[in-house]
């Protein structure tokens, strides 16, 4: 998802980078071109310097995060901001420390549609959940499966394991 840099679209455009442009991509947001199975009409190009990128998935319908094991642990999907916002600790805090991990982003009949980065924001003198329910950065950058698979993870069982008694929806996250 991107903005050109004189628009201020709060949710942007959904966008393919190619090296130093990013082509306008015809759906309402990632959500709706994993929907209609990974393709859309291309639309104007933008030079990547003159475009703010977004978070890929502004309003994701759930966010699961995997530790070590198969367990996971849902965090809150309202709290997504974009890969380089800025994050301040939230109140009755005064630092953070960022986890970075590997996420992947559901497609289409609850495949993986793409993956990118999520940090999980973490305010260490909270208790409990509340001192990770306040920032996750998601993006900017979606690379589909086709080109290439992150080693290390077995994403099938992870998407399974996420997926068991329920429906995984086009736009839920997934991370380890």
């Amino acid at each position: 998802m991107f903005s050109p840099v004189d628009r201020d679209l709060e949710r942007g455009w959904p966008g393919r980078v190619e090296s130093d442009r990013v082509i306008q991509l015809a759906a309402q947001t990632l959500q709706s071109f994993f929907t209609g199975g990974g393709h859309a009409r291309e639309h104007a190009e933008y030079p990547l310097a003159e475009v703010v990128l977004l978070a890929p998935v502004l309003h994701p319908p759930s966010v699961r995060i995997f530790d070590v094991d198969d367990d996971f642990r849902f965090a809150n999907p309202a709290s997504i901001v974009a890969a380089d916002a800025q994050v301040s600790p939230p109140p009755g805090a005064s630092r953070l420390q960022p986890l970075r991990r590997l996420a992947a982003v559901i497609g289409g009949e609850e495949t993986i549609g793409g993956f990118t980065e999520l940090v999980e924001w973490t305010a260490p003198e909270l208790r409990g959940e509340k001192s990770r329910d306040f920032a996750l950065a998601l993006g900017p950058i979606v690379t589909t499966p086709d080109e290439g698979v992150p080693e290390g993870v077995d994403w099938g069982r992870l998407v399974a394991r996420a997926g068991a008694n329920t429906v995984l929806r086009p736009g839920d996250v997934i991370a380890r």
